[in-house]
């Protein structure tokens, strides 16, 4: 689950283009949106993009997305979830 989760946060970082951001920077239980990373909607359409080529998970509903995109640690768990 550690090495999804450096995983995730490189992809996130090279995906959105954070040039700013290092994966150490980024809390695993830290607000992805808003006052956290800051990360905005279109932002949002980037990680579904992401997690589809990625790790071939799809995120379907949209109030779905908001509970997954809470957090590293919420993606994380959706992926580990989705795969089984």
């Amino acid at each position: 689950m550690e090495e999804l989760k450096e995983n995730l946060k490189a992809a996130i970082i090279e995906a959105l283009n954070l040039e700013d951001v290092n994966a150490a920077d980024i809390d695993d239980n830290e607000p992805l949106f808003g006052d956290g990373l800051g990360l905005d909607s279109i932002d949002a359409l980037e990680l579904i993009v992401l997690l589809e080529k990625n790790y071939g998970v799809k995120i379907e509903n949209p109030e779905d997305g908001r509970e997954v995109f809470q957090s590293i640690n919420t993606i994380a768990a959706y992926i580990e979830k989705s795969k089984k």
